[in-house]
């Protein structure tokens, strides 16, 4: 599993940024670099996207297996206790993380996902993850990206081409999607209807912050509500201007996280 890695790397404070599903850990530079002066942060590239390597089981695309990727990595650097950003999967993963005992996550940052995933969202995904075609030109790529991507906001022409050049590689003269196609493989299996996986919330116990796109198609006004009712009672923000999901790339985005996770720091 490839990392990108900011900061001091003897920091004892630590920041785990996660991507979603095809996104991967190149979408946290502009967050990383902001707070690298108070944490050593780590991005890695969950399995199948980005620089990692990709399964030969496709149907091992799964939370738990991201989960416990993302363990083993932090076990290996000797780290016991990180704060979690986690856009749409990468959320997903740090609620698994942060629901079991024993586990180290001290502050979560759900960005644009909750216990509660439609199934029009899903169906929406699943109508074009892994199914990119090749692309003869580095711009007919940002236009697919730009296309499939219009849920990220009002991204400036470098923020789209930054991550149009982290979603693509060229191979044989054309360019092509910097993930595995398989990952597609479990949005297709049988009827999609809405998960709910309210159990998993509620077990969370440390401090957790939900950002919604407030066009989102993945998570609705009333989960976010309900999610600051129960279990771990979320602060709750809406990012206006944005569907599924923001990127935390600007400046005040950034700031809504940095507020958050640096609080105790300020107050104490």
């Amino acid at each position: 599993m490839s990392c990108v890695e900011w900061g001091d790397p003897a920091n004892p404070r630590v920041l785990v940024c996660v991507h979603g599903l095809t996104r991967n850990a190149r979408d946290f530079d502009d967050l990383a670099q902001a707070l690298s002066t108070h944490y050593r942060v780590i991005c890695p590239d969950v399995v199948g996207r980005g620089e990692s390597d990709w399964l030969l089981n496709k149907l091992d695309y799964q939370i738990p297996q991201y989960a416990a990727d993302i363990f083993m990595m932090l076990k290996a650097r000797g780290i016991k206790e990180v704060d979690w950003v986690g856009t749409s999967m990468g959320g997903l993963i740090g609620m698994g993380l942060a629901a079991q005992p024993h586990n180290p996550i001290r502050r979560l940052v759900l960005n644009d996902v909750g216990p509660v995933i439609t199934g029009a969202s899903l169906q929406r995904i699943g109508e074009y993850v892994g199914r990119a075609p090749d692309f003869p030109t580095l711009e007919a790529a940002e236009s697919f990206i730009r296309a499939v991507s219009v849920g990220f906001g009002d991204l400036t022409d470098a923020q789209w081409r930054h991550v149009t050049l982290h979603s693509m590689k060229e191979e044989g003269g054309v360019w092509r999607m910097r993930y595995d196609p398989g990952i597609g493989d479990a949005f297709r299996i049988g009827p999609i209807g809405d998960v709910a996986i309210w159990p998993i919330y509620d077990a969370i116990k440390c401090p957790v912050m939900v950002i919604r796109g407030a066009s989102s198609d993945l998570l609705l006004p009333e989960t976010v509500t309900e999610m600051t009712r129960r279990g771990p009672r979320a602060k709750a923000v809406e990012i206006p201007n944005v569907g599924h999901a923001p990127m935390l790339m600007d400046a005040a985005q950034i700031n809504i996280v940095r507020e958050f996770l640096l609080a105790e720091t300020r107050t104490a």
